[in-house]
């Protein structure tokens, strides 16, 4: 048995907070990179060029990508050999994301409860967290941070299992195209198919924390995500919405086994900072 102590999942979890929202990461500004070289817009490219220079200063600075420094998710993967000392893992996250928001400066965004106190709890807790219990001794965390826009653009639909691919593709690019300019473009589009209510939503969510352009391991499925790509990028509302060929960075779809009489599709879409880390522990 492993023991990992409390306050080395803190002070992780604060630099984390702190990194995703200063930096962006190698596979967004490789993204960027590319579609720099495929976008067709004049005013497309110059908003490009305007997005890498925000994150520039970002980095060199100790600034926010954005205002707007989100909701922690984190999606912890808990080795079924590790042992937490000095405390519970929650609370170890938590403690990390308040030292993070605080001494990064980063806007608090959390509200203690949505509909009578909307009284912001001063510290951007409480994180959502899910674990897994898997085999090993280490634990490994990805952390995405969901600003408000994004979130506000995500849909979920439980579609007939007669809709078949091409209703999945319908929902897709629709959602997309309702979102307009709202998600901040270019985006990332994760999908979740299968599962249930909670597990489509949740596996489009993990799903934007897949390297960006990273195709799905099955080949099938990785067409899917081509196809949906080209599909969105012919919509138009290109960076920020001002028009152009680059709509989103990226589609990543995930699948899960779901009831015979089921077809539930998740769509979560991630902004053009894309911001999410990952750490081994």
């Amino acid at each position: 048995m492993r023991r990992i102590h409390f306050n080395d999942i803190v002070d992780n979890i604060r630099d984390m907070c702190m990194d995703a929202n200063y930096n962006l990461s190698a596979d967004v500004i490789a993204a960027y990179e590319k579609a720099l070289e495929t976008e067709k817009s004049p005013l497309g490219q110059e908003v490009l060029r305007q997005i890498m220079q925000n994150s520039e200063i970002a980095s060199k600075e100790a600034m926010p990508l954005c205002q707007d420094t989100g909701l922690a998710v984190f999606f912890v993967e808990l080795g079924q050999d590790v042992s937490i000392a000095g405390g519970l893992l929650s609370d170890a996250i938590n403690e990390g994301v308040r030292q993070g928001y605080s001494k990064g400066y980063l806007r608090k965004s959390v509200v203690e409860e949505p509909i009578f106190n909307r009284r912001n709890t001063s510290d951007n807790t409480p994180a959502i967290i899910h674990t897994e219990i898997v085999p090993g001794e280490n634990i490994r965390i990805k952390l995405d941070i969901a600003g408000g826009g994004c979130e506000n653009m995500a849909s979920l639909k439980m579609l007939r299992p007669a809709d078949g691919i091409e209703g999945v593709k319908q929902f897709v690019i629709d959602t997309v195209r309702n979102a307009g300019a709202n998600p901040c473009p270019p985006v990332v589009v994760g999908v979740g198919i299968g599962g249930d209510f909670e597990k489509a939503a949740i596996i489009a969510k993990k799903a934007l924390l897949r390297p960006v352009g990273q195709p799905n391991a099955r080949m099938d499925v990785a067409a899917l995500e081509e196809d949906l790509l080209k599909r969105i990028n012919h919509l138009g509302i290109g960076p920020v919405g001002l028009g152009g060929t680059t709509t989103a960075f990226a589609v990543h779809v995930e699948l899960h086994p779901c009831h015979i009489a089921s077809l539930p599709v998740a769509v979560n879409i991630g902004c053009h900072s894309s911001r999410h880390k990952s750490i081994v522990i």
